[in-house]
């Protein structure tokens, strides 16, 4: 009998160790809302519809890298669910699909929503939700505050930043410009605007000889160029969204306006722009970049480049390969992958803005040489240099250094 007994007791004591081994494993995993052991699921608001509905390649092609992601295998075993709705371009639609995300979808996160007024419109919800509003499509310099809205993160460089470095530029090279300024009468045209006044400093008041703003609701805008070329404004800075950057570039040469020409680097995209406003109207326009440009030759062996293509060729043949927000898609898409692969088995909303805020010096293959993601706790901005090009022919050709514009300056 003792012999009997002494088994049993080994055996208890195997299965006591077995359950404890079991619990601490399955310890080890930790979900919130939105993430288990086979899927994670994301949330995203882009305006397929709308005037900003240029934009909405952005969506598609990142559901498209997710496709590509889970036919891999997924996120540390996880699948990813896409979940992807539409705002027009809207705010009230925004919150609207914001609470149908959080509260109905029950998604992990909200990724790469697009827009300025529509992020706005969301942001203290999102922060009081506690749910990731991570990567926002939208360059407004108020995404970095992690102090106020720790669960909001930007991607791109900041409009200000973007707009000081084209102030610094005129203010060398052009010191007696008469400048004109045409903006999209919301908080993303504020941005841009406040941006540049402050790079331009004391000289701002004598150099800007008309701020024209225009609604986003109006079908066109050629009335405002014809009233900025009456200033004899002898440069313009362009801060409009697609649809409107390439009514502008048409307008110019209608009425033969040749200002110095500065494009905000959103409205940069040959594709959805220049393409259609017309290539021979587009001449030396001056815009920055932080991608490489598909259209350019130079990459054509580039390993990220190809890369790039390959993707395209399997998971969206359809797609416009001339349209930056294409490669802009991609690269963020990239960029919450790396975020995801970070978590590991710790899923919570929490260790996703953890993750998300603690990237050092990642390089991604649609980044121009040079130009890095690095975030830190008390730095919600993943990409803050550019480099300044111009149109030349059919494609942008870049020049000077990789910059950074001090938004302090």
């Amino acid at each position: 009998m003792p012999a009997v007994t002494s088994k049993l007791a080994v055996a208890s004591a195997a299965l006591a160790l077995f359950a404890a081994s079991a619990s601490s494993a399955l310890a080890q995993k930790k979900y919130d809302t939105g993430a288990n052991d086979t899927e994670i699921k994301i949330g995203n608001i882009m305006p397929y519809s709308g005037p900003a509905s240029a934009y909405g390649v952005i969506g598609k092609t990142e559901e498209a890298y997710f496709k590509k992601i889970n036919a891999e295998g997924g996120i540390n075993g996880r699948k990813i669910n896409f979940v992807t709705y539409d705002d027009a371009y809207t705010p009230p639609k925004t919150v609207e699909q914001a609470r149908k995300l959080v509260e109905s979808d029950e998604v992990l996160l909200v990724f790469n929503s697009l827009g300025t007024p529509p992020n706005t419109a969301i942001q203290k919800y999102m922060n009081a939700k506690k749910v990731p509003q991570l990567f926002v499509a939208t360059g407004a310099t108020k995404w970095n505050d992690p102090k106020n809205f720790p669960w909001t993160m930007g991607w791109q460089p900041n409009y200000q930043s973007e707009s000081i470095i084209y102030a610094k530029y005129i203010l060398k090279n052009h010191p007696n410009a008469k400048i004109g300024v045409l903006y999209q009468n919301d908080d993303y045209g504020k941005d841009y605007l406040k941006g540049f006044k402050d790079g331009l400093g004391a000289k701002a008041a004598s150099m800007i000889v008309l701020e024209e703003s225009y609604e986003v609701s109006e079908p066109t805008i050629d009335s405002h160029i014809v009233k900025l070329k009456s200033t004899g404004a002898d440069v313009f800075f362009n801060i409009t969204t697609p649809k409107f950057a390439a009514q502008a570039i048409k307008k110019n040469s209608e009425i033969g306006w040749k200002p110095i020409h500065f494009l905000n680097n959103v409205s940069a995209s040959i594709g959805s722009v220049i393409k259609p406003a017309g290539p021979e109207n587009a001449q030396d326009i001056i815009s920055s970049a932080y991608l490489k440009d598909p259209t350019d030759p130079q990459w054509k062996n580039d390993a990220g480049m190809k890369a790039w293509n390959e993707f395209l060729d399997k998971y969206y043949p359809d797609a416009n390969r001339a349209d930056g927000s294409v490669m802009y898609g991609y690269t963020v898409a990239q960029g919450l992958v790396h975020v995801l692969k970070a978590c590991g088995d710790n899923l919570t909303r929490e260790n996703v803005m953890k993750q998300a805020a603690n990237i050092k010096n990642l390089e991604l293959g649609g980044l121009l040489p040079g130009v890095k993601v690095s975030t830190s706790p008390t730095d919600f901005a993943p990409i803050s240099q550019l480099q300044l090009m111009k149109f030349k022919g059919e494609t942008w050709e870049r020049f000077g250094e990789i910059l950074s514009g001090d938004v302090g300056g």
